[in-house]
């Protein structure tokens, strides 16, 4: 088992992909605080007969409020990993974390996680899943059940408050878990390949009621993903990941339209954004 080995930067905003490193960003463009930023962090674990590894390096990352931000890249560069650090679950080996506008000291408070695994409790209904960071929170539950049902009816779960997880599909267990993720009304949304182990029908449908939830929130979203088609179809911007130790190689904005389609994906600009996407991956691999 390896553990971490304990111990700042600006991205420069591209409409399109260019032939030159990411530089990096601190701040936004009104000048104030980002949601998170991280500033030149790095990440080292040391295993047991005492060899290093180096899992993340220069990192420089910041999301504005309500922006939907994607992490692309690799298996095994790290995604996870800056997604944790940035969340405030992980403590980097060297570097700064910085919670609006402050340094972090621990997990970011109103904090809202979705995870490839939807972790739903089997003893508890749906609803009462959904209803379980209120608990947690120790926030009057009567408060949130209106709420409750609202989500579930947005993300397609109107009559299945009362089942069970292992009475649904993959993909509804999954709706269950995003939408328990935002019921406490969090000011920051951190995805870790949610949809992951779904099917590509699911997918596509989970991202479209994904863009439809962060519409009508307004959510700050930091999203870990190794699908191109689908950074392109939610983000605003795009940061490109290198290979081990992680880097960031690229930004990417993505200037389309919302609420986007899978059809605007296929062609036109956002094809040739995919492509271009594909040409960097497949560049720093």
């Amino acid at each position: 088992m390896q553990r971490p080995v304990r111990g700042s930067g600006q991205v420069a905003s591209v409409s399109e992909l260019a032939e030159m490193p990411a530089a990096t960003r601190a701040g936004t463009r009104d000048g104030t605080p980002p949601v998170v930023a991280l500033r030149d962090v790095a990440m080292r674990y040391q295993a047991r007969e005492g060899a290093t590894t180096n899992a993340l390096e220069g990192i420089d990352v910041s999301l504005r409020q309500g922006e939907f931000v994607s992490i692309l890249g690799p298996s095994g560069c790290g995604k996870t990993t800056l997604l944790r650090i940035a969340a405030g679950l992980v403590v980097p080996s060297s570097g700064q974390v910085i919670h609006g506008g402050q340094p972090a000291n621990g997990p970011y408070e109103g904090l809202g996680l979705v995870f490839q695994s939807p972790v739903l409790l089997p003893w508890l209904s749906v609803l009462d899943n959904v209803l379980l960071p209120v608990r947690v929170l120790k926030r009057p539950v009567k408060q949130y059940r209106a709420r409750a049902h609202e989500l579930l009816a947005m993300t397609g779960l109107t009559g299945f408050e009362g089942r069970y997880p292992w009475e649904l599909s993959g993909g509804m267990q999954q709706r269950v878990a995003l939408a328990r993720a935002v019921i406490h009304d969090p000011k920051l949304l951190m995805m870790d390949e949610p949809f992951g182990a779904l099917d590509a029908l699911t997918r596509e449908t989970m991202n479209a009621e994904l863009q439809a939830l962060w519409l009508a929130t307004g959510k700050s979203v930091m999203f870990v993903t190794h699908s191109i088609v689908e950074s392109v179809f939610l983000s605003d911007r795009i940061l490109v990941m290198s290979p081990r130790p992680g880097r960031i190689i690229r930004e990417v904005s993505v200037d389309a339209p919302r609420p986007r389609t899978y059809d605007m994906v296929g062609s036109g600009k956002l094809a040739e954004l995919a492509s271009q996407l594909r040409a960097v991956l497949g560049r720093s691999e």
